[in-house]
């Protein structure tokens, strides 16, 4: 039986899609690099991941060059469909900016980059990236930003998913991922896909629930 494929979207300073690419192939996936210069994507394409980074060495402001990328008029339209699409630290900055998912990433509180392992409570268990998860379950991921502080405008439509323990960089309600409304689109700022390993592998449990998604 064939591996269901997912793609891993690419920009100019995208520095996390190695580690992407990985943790998706260990989570039993093909994955494959899509170009933010793509107009379309192959439809044997299930799902998609915009992973970390300095898309655009951030000009402007985190993830706001990125949104004008030819492929995130595509990843707009199916993200309307259903698909599944995760973002992770510049990914959601990305996002936010490119209006599919509410609200914004500030600066941190402290106005610093900020690199340490953090602690994540599971607000929401019914996503394609939380299902294989447990509503409270506490999840330990490393963070590594500087824009993380995440504001919103209209709470109506936010859906939080993981929020901090101990908040680190002044994020609203403790918010460290949301989902969209239809909660296919989801967004975290920790780095699951750098918790696969030594000091935690709780990063495989956001991979193996797409995994069951699918099933």
């Amino acid at each position: 039986m064939p591996k269901l494929k997912v793609g891993v979207l690419v920009f100019p300073g995208t520095n996390c899609n190695m580690e992407t690419k990985k943790a998706l192939e260990e989570a039993g996936f093909e994955s494959v690099y899509i170009w933010h210069e793509e107009k379309k994507v192959s439809k044997d394409i299930k799902a998609f991941v915009i992973p970390g980074g300095f898309s655009y060495g951030d000009y402007l402001e985190a993830g706001k060059m990125a949104t004008f990328s030819t492929i995130m008029y595509e990843i707009k339209e199916l993200s309307q469909k259903g698909v599944p699409i995760l973002g992770i630290c510049n990914g959601f900055q990305i996002l936010c900016s490119s209006g599919i998912l509410e609200g914004a990433l500030l600066m941190n509180r402290e106005g610093k980059f900020i690199s340490r392992w953090v602690d994540v409570l599971v607000e929401n268990d019914q996503t394609p990236f939380t299902c294989e998860l447990k509503k409270g379950e506490i999840l330990r991921m490393p963070i590594a930003h500087k824009f993380g502080n995440y504001f919103y405008r209209d709470k109506s439509k936010v859906k939080p998913v993981f929020k901090y323990k101990e908040n680190p960089n002044g994020s609203l309600e403790d918010i460290a991922g949301i989902c969209s409304p239809s909660q296919n689109v989801v967004a975290l700022m920790p780095h699951p896909e750098r918790a696969i390993g030594l000091v935690s592998s709780d990063g495989k449990k956001i991979f193996a629930s797409l995994k069951k998604w699918f099933s």
